[in-house]
């Protein structure tokens, strides 16, 4: 899993039925400090509260995001499975 930051929307006029009624967002990673790291990407919001400027908590790839979706066939690599209120790093 991995902390990022929501940069922003997406909106397709069409997409595959896995993907309709659910928000598609750019998120970016960043570190503890909440400072960015690498590349942005796109990540489903499974919870629907979601958006610009959130630290959100991503499910990156593999059989976990299939299983949070309970859709083994959809091609849906990155899952924001929650929204973060505060980072304490000890």
């Amino acid at each position: 899993m991995n902390l990022c930051r929501v940069l922003g929307s997406v909106v397709a006029t069409e997409k595959l039925a896995a993907f309709h009624g659910r928000k598609i967002l750019v998120v970016q990673p960043v570190d503890e400090q909440q400072q960015p790291l690498g590349k942005s990407y796109l990540a489903v919001d499974n919870i629907s509260s979601a958006g610009k400027g959130d630290l959100v908590l991503v499910m990156n790839e593999g059989s976990g995001v299939r299983q949070v979706l309970q859709d083994k066939t959809a091609p849906i690599r990155a899952l924001i499975v929650g929204v973060v209120d505060a980072v304490d790093v000890a």
